[in-house]
């Protein structure tokens, strides 16, 4: 009796270990985004996601040992209950920009009302008034919170008007210029506050596996 249970925990053993280099073989075999997304897709128990960390906007333990690995490599964070691995599928630079705005609200003033209050705040701006002062003040949206900066954002993030008039511009760091969406009733005042900066992104498989 006790021979053959002693047989079936090998067995069982042997299986689990079976299993586990498998998964590992497929994982390891992972070279990029499409064969990490039909990953995901087939193997649905492991609730694997594709996760993006930003060197600039990340600052955790975890992605500066992330950002740590090259492309392919990866990292195993093991509990008593699970094993959650991080594969590295993709690692490159990205330009991202960051500007200062102030937002009129063109559903509550008039064209005329927006030109001068724009015309003031240019004014104020070159004699002297610091930008995010004057964006706590006049900025029409919940920009005035942080004082009009709007942080680093890339291709993508805005509206495509926007980002035009910002990204394919030829200004220069503390510039100041006006920015018109007439469809949208949105007009800016904005401040170039920082050159364009190629930040190191990362895209990773984050898989777990149950070892109970």
């Amino acid at each position: 009796m006790l021979k053959n249970l002693l047989t079936t925990f090998l067995i069982l053993l042997s299986c689990i270990a079976v299993s586990q280099n498998n998964f590992e073989s497929q994982l390891d075999s992972i070279q990029d985004e499409t064969q990490a997304t039909k990953f995901i897709e087939t193997n649905k128990s492991y609730k694997g996601q594709i996760i993006t960390f930003n060197k600039e906007k990340h600052k955790t333990p975890l992605a500066d040992d992330l950002f740590a690995l090259g492309r392919g490599e990866k990292k195993t964070i093991k509990t008593d209950i699970d094993k959650t691995y991080y594969k590295i599928i993709d690692k490159h630079e990205i330009p991202y920009f960051r500007i200062s705005y102030i937002y009129l609200d063109g559903s509550k003033k008039s064209a005329e009302e927006i030109a001068e209050l724009r015309a003031k705040i240019i004014k104020k701006y070159k004699d002297g008034f610091r930008f995010k002062d004057l964006a706590s003040l006049y900025s029409m949206d919940d920009s005035a919170n942080r004082g009009g900066d709007l942080g680093w954002f890339t291709h993508g993030d805005m509206v495509p008007e926007f980002e035009d008039a910002v990204i394919n511009s030829s200004y220069k760091v503390d510039d100041i210029f006006t920015v018109d969406i007439p469809d949208r009733q949105w007009y800016y005042v904005i401040l170039k506050t920082h050159d364009t900066k190629l930040i190191e992104e990362i895209k990773v498989l984050k898989v777990t596996e149950n070892i109970k």
